[in-house]
């Protein structure tokens, strides 16, 4: 079956097979937050992003063969719901951007611009994209077969950014990171799966940039 992108809360995982890794998107309740299991397919190796509700069904999805860690995009508290019991019956390293790092709650290693989150052989790299709170963040998966894969939490949505409370610095922090972190530096095929809803690409959204950035949201 072709990758949608498409799922519900409750409904079974949508599974991507890229070359290196298998993504694997499950919509959880009951706000429609998005989880990613992400696996190494030479390892095993799993990294989970979110885990953002239902534990129960996370784990269902983990499997038995174990998790290496859990990133956290950002720091309110529907995406890290089920962090705590996740963590403790998998025994994973909690990780988060070191901005966000006290909303969590649990004790996590901190991340920061440009490091690195193994997944067995293959890597995601660590993009914070201020505005939505001060440490959120997208992860980046270099297909060396394919197209650029990108994780985007809550900063990016096929439609427009986050939400900053119409904040305008905080809008302002959020576009300008967007355009030049992710549009600026990736190509249109450029897949991104966002913390709620449906995935887009980076070249449907680029000629709205600049009507997002007009009307200030």
């Amino acid at each position: 079956m072709t990758y949608s992108g498409d799922v519900t809360p409750g409904g079974a995982p949508a599974v991507r097979e890229l070359s290196g890794l298998t993504v694997s998107k499950l919509s959880v309740g009951p706000m429609d937050n998005n989880a990613y299991l992400l696996t190494c397919r030479s390892t095993g190796d799993q990294v989970l992003i979110d885990a953002a509700n239902e534990a129960p069904r996370l784990l269902e999805l983990i499997g038995g063969d174990g998790l290496d860690a859990v990133i956290t995009t950002h720091r309110h508290m529907d995406h890290w719901v089920a962090l705590e019991e996740v963590v403790a019956k998998t025994g994973a390293r909690a990780l988060v951007h070191a901005d966000d790092a006290e909303g969590l709650p649990i004790p996590a290693e901190t991340l920061t611009e440009g490091d690195t989150v193994p997944v067995g052989d293959c890597a995601l790299e660590v993009i914070h994209l201020r505005g939505h709170t001060p440490g959120s963040i997208a992860l980046l998966y270099r297909d060396p077969a394919g197209t650029p894969h990108l994780f985007t939490g809550d900063s990016l949505f096929p439609g427009g950014v986050g939400n900053t409370d119409k904040d305008p610095e905080r809008f302002a922090a959020l576009i300008d990171d967007v355009e030049r972190k992710l549009f600026g530096r990736l190509p249109d095929d450029t897949w991104f799966y966002p913390g709620h809803g449906k995935d887009s690409t980076l070249g449907a959204e680029r000629p709205a940039l600049p009507q997002w950035r007009a009307r200030g949201w």
